[in-house]
């Protein structure tokens, strides 16, 4: 999702509550076949699914019921439900009181636990505004957990390494990679709302300087020009774009490069990692979080 143009900005989001088979089978063909719209699903305490799909703009009601008919069947489509919400009202109502995400070393946090941070712990605060990156969703959580691993086998930090974060959204992996590599990052996305809200939480978080910001969809050749190659490169994004990027972004990789992609449902990540090998990548790590898939790949 994006920052709304002003206070009265708006959203619309379509709910379907269902069983937990049924929303990974939604999710999974939502992935593949609705980009436009912010996809996600989490579960209740007493085991029931809610099905989430947050949309900037009004979405084809006729062609969302649609998909989520040849996934899941008729009645679950009926079932859906479209509700407008204030867009800035919604972001903030759901930020505000959540707890500090902890991920290795890194601790993402709001400004009401700013003071709470360890001092064994990066910091990186996030705050409300519309665009997508929290912490507190599992693909993100796993690449912090990867991109801690990684730095901690970079010469134990000391090395200062190029990193690239594909869809930066808030910018908290681009800020964390800054913090824990303590090298260059450029930080790209789609969305020109969404590279305000990364540039003001670089800022927040005082690694401004060493962050540079790219208004691209996928690998742009104007915003990477003369920035590869890159020693390590994040994509949080969904597997349709995951796989486009895997041709092009291979020549941007330097020797022993390692690429984090995420936004997989299990499933899936076959098909990410089919797409990469392809172009000579190989499979490091797999990592499995609050049912998404991250990938840790390698460039030999």
């Amino acid at each position: 999702m994006t920052e709304g143009s002003g206070p009265s900005a708006t959203s619309i989001v379509a709910r379907l509550s269902t069983g937990e088979a049924t929303a990974r089978q939604i999710l999974d063909a939502l992935a593949e076949s609705f980009e436009e719209a912010a996809v996600g699903a989490h579960e209740h305490a007493d085991g029931s699914w809610t099905v989430s799909v947050h949309c900037r703009t009004a979405p084809n009601e006729t062609a969302l019921r649609a998909l989520v008919a040849l996934a899941a069947g008729a009645p679950a489509a009926n079932a859906l439900t479209f509700e407008r919400v204030s867009a800035r009202d919604w972001v903030k109502a759901s930020l505000e009181g959540l707890a500090p995400v902890a991920a290795g070393r890194f601790l993402v946090h709001g400004a009401h636990d700013r003071s709470r941070v360890p001092a064994n712990r990066i910091g990186i605060e996030i705050e409300a505004a519309l665009a997508f990156g929290t912490g507190h969703h599992g693909t993100t959580r796993a690449c912090l957990l990867a991109l801690d691993d990684l730095a901690k086998r970079a010469n134990g930090g000391r090395r200062r390494l190029r990193a690239l974060d594909i869809g930066t959204g808030s910018g908290v992996l681009a800020i964390a990679a800054a913090k824990a590599l303590r090298g260059p990052v450029l930080a790209s996305d789609i969305d020109i709302g969404a590279l305000r809200v990364a540039r003001a939480n670089a800022r927040l978080n005082r690694v401004a300087p060493r962050l540079q910001f790219g208004h691209a969809a996928g690998i742009g050749a104007r915003a990477f020009r003369g920035r590869a190659p890159f020693d390590l490169v994040l994509a949080n994004i969904l597997l349709p774009p995951l796989r486009r990027l895997a041709a092009p972004l291979r020549p941007l990789l330097a020797p022993g490069a390692q690429v984090v992609l995420s936004g997989l449902l299990p499933a899936q990540a076959n098909a990410a990692l089919a797409a990469y090998r392809a172009h000579g990548l190989v499979l490091e790590r797999r990592l499995t979080l609050e049912g998404w898939t991250t990938l840790v790949l390698r460039r030999p």
